[in-house]
């Protein structure tokens, strides 16, 4: 079947499938899409007090032991491609317990919220579950790999010998690595968690960073938003410098917007004649068009000629002269902006 829909079907606890509670407390519509069939796993952000990022499924222990809790939430697990992403919430806190610390190294353990689908696995089980998966010990452990159709939550280093008995895991000493990131529906600004280094999944996808602010995926990286530079300097070509007294030639870049500024002229006073390459952009300034005119004003020795010419920017980055004139000793780029997209 090619076209699945939900709903339609009511299933009881016992069964193990879907009820209507289940339908109400889990996330229902589109979410972040990461393919045209596959969605963001994460959990779903909020908090009570609105002080925190992410609540809801947070791995901690109040207690001495081998023993941990994880709060309610809820979160989307996203399976293989053809089984789809599943909806999940847990509605109290539930108790997961550790194996004892192996006598000479340590290990680190990994919790995750994972899925059971008889359908499209070969557990024979259909469940959502709380588990804890076992690391190998060493000296320099590593986590073990998230299962298909998990999501990882924390990892837990367990010290060589822990146990109950010898006051169990570190649990106020950093032994708990929070793993969790959210996910939000599509178009929503996703929150950026702390060593969370997920691409975008399309062009103008947003998030949001403490240190930054909001960011915006290109298709290529994640840059600030809105994309101001400040003033950066305009690379020159060969031979031409800033004339005497006004502004250094520079150039910013707002979002797609960049505006250039200052005086370009030739090092050696004689005049810029019509077509001489001036500078060079940078590669991400070069415009979306390909080409693009712009106009700016000559200055000739004695300051007549015409008020504005026209100067062209390549598809390569040159920034150069495009319109006779007579012969301007050095031109402006005060009045010269264009889009890189």
């Amino acid at each position: 079947m090619n076209i699945r829909s939900a709903w339609l079907v009511n299933r009881t606890d016992a069964d193990g499938g879907q009820t209507r509670v289940d339908t109400r407390l889990a996330p229902i519509g589109t979410l972040t899409p990461t393919g045209p069939l596959t969605s963001r796993d994460g959990i779903i952000p909020g908090s009570r007090d609105g002080r925190s990022q992410l609540e809801g499924l947070y791995v901690f222990s109040d207690a001495a032991g081998m023993s941990a809790k994880v709060a309610p939430g809820r979160a989307v697990i996203q399976s293989s491609e053809p089984a789809g992403a599943y909806p999940v919430a847990v509605t109290d806190h539930i108790t997961v317990d550790f194996a004892d610390g192996d006598p000479n190294n340590p290990r680190i353990d990994l919790v995750v919220l994972r899925i059971y689908d008889a359908q499209h696995d070969t557990s024979d089980r259909t469940a959502a579950v709380l588990e804890v998966i076992q690391g190998e010990p060493a000296g320099k452990p590593v986590a073990p790999q998230t299962p298909t159709a998990a999501l990882a939550l924390a990892a837990v280093t367990v010290p060589a010998g822990a146990s109950a008995g010898t006051g169990g895991i570190g649990w106020q000493s950093g032994a708990v690595l929070d793993l969790r990131r959210p996910t939000v529906a599509v178009g929503g600004i996703v929150p950026r968690t702390s060593g969370d280094s997920t691409p975008g999944s399309y062009p103008g996808q947003y998030r949001d960073t403490d240190s930054v602010g909001l960011e915006r995926w290109n298709g290529k990286e994640w840059r600030p938003y809105p994309d101001v530079t400040g003033w950066q300097p305009l690379k020159l070509a060969a031979g031409y410098g800033n004339p005497g007294h006004g502004t250094n030639a520079a150039w910013r870049r707002s979002g797609s917007l960049v505006t250039l500024r200052g005086r370009i002229g030739r090092n050696d006073e004689k005049p810029i004649a019509s077509g001489d390459v001036i500078a060079v952009l940078p590669p991400d300034l070069r415009p979306g068009g390909g080409r693009e005119f712009a106009w700016a004003s000559p200055r000739t020795q004695n300051r007549t000629g015409p008020s504005v010419t026209r100067v062209e920017i390549t598809s390569g980055g040159e920034l150069r002269t495009y319109e006779g004139f007579d012969n301007p000793v050095w031109i402006s780029l005060d009045a010269v902006s264009y889009y890189t997209d």
